[in-house]
């Protein structure tokens, strides 16, 4: 594959990737680290990338995997930062409960919450639109499977709004707050 070929056919789902990335990741300076990793590997194996027959699904499984690598490599965290992250937790302002009424960040937040592999599989078919097909070819999964989580996630993401909007009541790993 030549450069040009590489502008052409690789580089315009940058954004995507980007996207899919920040959302496994929350974090978008390691997601742009995780794109570049990506796409220097891409770079590397550019002469082989013409034997494989959806380069899109195949970026998308590369960059769910070096997100997968970087979230497994921050999970050693020490216990004084755990106190600090609960204590500015606790400490939060009704300001911060404001922002939650909007409903595209609350469906955001609540999608964060959800378990990886059905947040990547939201994430893909509904945000980036893309067919099951290529969601399977993305994270190498059955179609009957990517569809059995793509509902339970639908369902928790449902679940929660309607909690939500009975009960003014959010439940997260370290506390209940009422949200205004």
């Amino acid at each position: 594959m030549l450069a040009r070929d590489f502008k052409t056919d690789v580089l315009p789902i940058s954004n995507k990737l980007l996207r899919f990335a920040i959302q496994i990741l929350q974090d978008e300076e390691e997601a742009k680290d995780v794109l570049q990793d990506v796409f220097l590997k891409l770079w590397q194996k550019r002469d082989e990338l013409e034997k494989i027959e959806n380069l899109e699904a195949f970026a998308f499984r590369m960059t769910r995997n070096r997100c997968l690598d970087m979230i497994r490599s921050r999970r050693t965290i020490s216990i004084d930062s755990m106190k600090k992250v609960n204590f500015a937790e606790e400490e939060s302002s009704d300001t911060d409960h404001l922002d939650m009424a909007n409903s595209a960040s609350l469906v955001r937040r609540i999608i964060t919450e959800l378990p990886d592999l059905q947040r990547a599989i939201i994430h893909l078919r509904d945000i980036e639109q893309l067919e099951f097909e290529e969601i399977a070819d993305a994270t190498a999964m059955n179609v009957n499977a990517i569809r059995v989580n793509l509902s339970r996630a639908r369902k928790k993401v449902r679940d929660e709004i309607i909690k939500i909007q009975n009960y003014g009541i959010t439940e997260n790993k370290y506390s209940a707050s009422k949200v205004l």
